[in-house]
């Protein structure tokens, strides 16, 4: 999707005990729960006097915006994905239940969703942007993303040249780089709320092709239905990386915690793990 908090510093005394809690290993895969928005909880609470500043005690509240598939997604009455299994590496180190709210993309890339309390990270397929990173702080980057062109079988369009000479109607999701990349290009795509909108407009014939980030329309391809009517036109390679969002000024803690657990994750195989269990090829590998 092409989907950061104010400034406070750890008290020396907690320094021992905060060493302790950030060296717990980490594991993936833990159990996932939605939960609606805390209302009026701007500031938080902490959840220990040597831990990160939490809008819940106990919980690492993670803001998305569903369905974004295999990133996040319902699966049954869980919300499951990539995104969800890097974030929980994150929450058992800290000894926390990840609960997650999902909201508005535009309410998360803005920073929003961290400043007024809503969440503590956002994990959201979100690329790492300047602009982005004037309203939130991201972590270190866990997935190398590309966009993808998907068409209707006999469209014969492979590049965005070509879609704005053969005249054909473009479409793609509203507040994405995907967006922010088709009309860097001189094209005036079609803005649809979200992915699932997107995929309708191209399959109701609103346009005839639509510019999404490749992992997602791999996935849209897996089922016989889109695949026996649409195709994959051609990969964008676009530069962009994954970030979780925290709040502008993030808690150093709850920063540290999340960049260790990716960093940690990609050294000792989990991250490869996670991988394969929601892409079905290794990093490097999706085309």
């Amino acid at each position: 999707m092409g989907l950061s908090f104010v400034s406070r510093r750890a008290l020396t005394v907690g320094a021992v005990a905060v060493a302790g809690v950030l060296g717990l290993s980490a594991c993936g895969g833990g159990s996932t729960t939605s939960a609606s928005p805390s209302d009026g909880a701007s500031s938080g609470a902490p959840a220990a006097a040597t831990g990160p500043k939490l809008v819940t005690p106990g919980k690492l509240t993670t803001c998305t915006n569903l369905p974004y598939e295999p990133f996040q997604f319902k699966e049954g009455d869980k919300t499951v994905g990539f995104d969800v299994d890097i974030v929980d590496l994150a929450a058992k180190k800290l000894g926390l239940t990840q609960e997650i709210v999902d909201i508005d993309f535009a309410v998360i890339k803005s920073g929003a969703a961290m400043a007024t309390g809503k969440c503590d990270v956002a994990a959201a397929g979100m690329t790492i942007t300047p602009e982005r990173q004037a309203n939130i702080d991201f972590s270190v980057p866990y997935f190398d993303a590309t966009q993808a062109l998907l068409v209707k079988k006999g469209v014969t369009a492979k590049t965005l040249e070509e879609v704005k000479t053969q005249n054909l109607k473009l479409g793609a999701q509203a507040s994405t780089t995907g967006l922010d990349y088709v009309k860097k290009a001189g094209l005036d795509p079609k803005e649809f709320a979200d992915s699932p909108k997107e995929l309708l407009g191209l399959q109701s014939g609103q346009v005839d092709v639509i510019v999404q980030d490749l992992p997602v329309v791999l996935t849209w391809l897996k089922k016989p239905d889109i695949s026996a009517n649409f195709e994959l036109a051609a990969s964008l390679d676009t530069g962009e990386q994954y970030g979780i969002g925290l709040k502008k000024n993030a808690d150093p803690i709850l920063l540290k915690a999340i960049n260790d657990a990716i960093t940690t994750a990609k050294s000792d195989g989990t991250y490869d793990e996670i991988f394969m269990k929601w892409f079905g090829k290794k990093p490097g590998e999706l085309g």
